[in-house]
């Protein structure tokens, strides 16, 4: 089981000339990434959509290397590009697959 592990952590994404980019760990949030002070940054991040934002249009490193339509998160602080973790379903809500109710389910539909 180590070596999975380590297997995971070693392969490093493809780094950009002007972003950082890492790896979302599954269920990560936040920034992970160390501030100058040695502290986590602790951004959110969000789901950032490179094609509509301005400043990326005029730098366009990402769009050429993952092309148009890649899911990126980015930190709201210190601007750091996580790729989703490939073990992680693409589209899953951060908050987990939910849980069924049970109110609704084993009723039948009302008739007309």
């Amino acid at each position: 089981m180590a070596t999975t592990e380590t297997s995971r952590t070693n392969t490093a994404p493809q780094q950009l000339p002007y972003h950082k980019v890492k790896i979302k760990k599954p269920g990560q949030r936040a920034c992970n990434e160390p501030n100058a002070k040695g502290k986590f940054c602790g951004g959110h991040l969000k789901r950032w959509y490179y094609m509509t934002d301005a400043v990326e249009q005029a730098c366009g490193d990402v769009a050429k290397a993952w092309g148009p339509n890649t899911e990126v998160y980015r930190c709201e602080h210190c601007k750091t590009l996580y790729l989703p973790n490939p073990e992680t379903p693409s589209g899953l809500n951060v908050a987990g697959e939910g849980q069924l109710s049970v109110f609704g389910l084993t009723i039948p539909p009302k008739e007309k």
